[in-house]
């Protein structure tokens, strides 16, 4: 596996701090990218990660449909808590902080996929509709080479959080533009139901506090990633 962020080492005492190569690519370009990836014999894993509207899921489909039976999503988001168990925690009104997550059960998912490739794994999902996680929706087939895996907080070191960084090959951290990710934002929870202030306020009041936390997290990443599409 590779070292977590060793472009950033650097060991002269008067050198500036050097951050992640800034990659501008169309989605094409990274299903390309992410092929060169597999290879024989062997699984490999990749993280999708960036604020909230980045394009994760977006670009994860696009992994899908292009590699088939190659790749295998998995997202952090089927490790949402339950609404009843955010309430009884007191936390339901920030759904989506990083400690409304089960991390431990997230990171033990990916340290089995990482260490028994040849055994089907079965992977929990999250529900938009439902606004909850079902649990073993995700099939994880024996040998498939390449997993996939997005969300938030893939580069957080605190706690639990930081045992996923260490089994992933890569990790992508995508960087739209500010304003296309809050207007992206802001219609995907229109689109489940809040109205338009409910969703700006949302945005403002969660949202963001929990994207000036994943921004900090950036230069633990591989890649950063503009779609150019």
């Amino acid at each position: 596996m590779d070292a977590p962020n060793a472009h950033a080492l650097n060991t002269h005492p008067n050198a500036a701090p050097v951050g992640p190569p800034l990659l501008n690519a169309s989605i094409a370009e990274l299903v390309a990218r992410a092929r060169a990836m597999l290879v024989a014999g062997q699984r490999r894993m990749l993280g999708i990660t960036g604020t909230p509207g980045a394009g994760k899921s977006t670009l994860c489909a696009a992994l899908a449909a292009a590699l088939g039976d190659e790749v295998a999503i998995v997202g952090m988001d089927g490790f949402h808590l339950a609404n009843q168990e955010l309430v009884r925690l007191g936390r339901r009104d920030r759904k989506g902080a990083p400690d409304t997550f089960d991390a431990d059960g997230y990171a033990a998912l990916l340290e089995r996929l990482r260490a028994h490739p040849q055994q089907t794994v079965y992977a929990p999902t999250f529900s938009r509709d439902l606004e909850e996680s079902i649990g073993s929706a995700v099939p994880v087939a024996a040998g498939t080479p390449l997993i996939v895996t997005e969300g938030n907080y893939l580069l957080l070191g605190d706690g639990a959080w930081s045992r996923v960084r260490p089994t992933l090959d890569a990790v992508w951290f995508l960087a739209p533009p500010e304003d296309l990710r809050l207007a992206r934002l802001i219609a995907r929870h229109e689109a489940h139901g809040r109205s338009e202030a409910e969703a700006a306020e949302w945005v403002n009041r969660v949202d963001q506090g929990n994207a000036r936390l994943i921004e900090a997290t950036r230069d633990r990443a591989d890649l950063i990633v503009q779609l150019s599409d």
